[in-house]
């Protein structure tokens, strides 16, 4: 009886040593999987999130107020399109200038269809100006 106890004990023990040594068997096959394995690719540089990006920028601070006051996230989102363009797609179509500000905010308060599909953006002409134009310099912030 304790010699069966002493035998179990030892092929225990060499069945655990085995194992945690990595015991399969196999031990060349391991290095040979690794040498031949290419090492693992760089990870690409993580997308900074527009809302992190420009949290403290005045100009993102009162657009997103004007945005929410209004009925523009029914329609639209910061990197998603939903029923109208996502706000980043408006800013990569559309260069942050004076002319281009002002043409967009005569859009946004008079309405607009064609630019981006036959679904029409419903005009907003309680909207003043100078709220329309802070609205696309907000938009027009957000490229990528």
């Amino acid at each position: 009886m304790k010699l069966n106890i002493k035998l179990s004990l030892a092929i225990l023990a060499s069945a655990m040593m085995a194992v945690s040594c990595g015991g399969s068997g196999g031990g060349s096959s391991e290095s040979e999987s690794t040498s031949s394995t290419p090492p693992p690719a760089p990870e690409p540089p993580k997308e900074v999130n527009l809302e992190e990006k420009y949290k403290d920028d005045p100009i993102f601070i009162r657009g997103v107020e004007l945005m929410q006051q209004n009925d523009c996230p029914s329609c639209h989102m910061i990197e998603r399109k939903i029923v109208g363009p996502s706000y980043a797609d408006v800013a990569a179509k559309y260069e942050s200038t004076e002319e281009n500000v002002e043409m967009l905010a005569g859009r946004v308060i008079a309405g607009n269809v064609g630019e981006w599909g036959e679904i029409p953006m419903p005009a907003h002409p309680a909207l003043s100006e100078d709220d329309a134009k802070d609205m696309v310099r907000y938009v027009l912030l957000l490229k990528k």
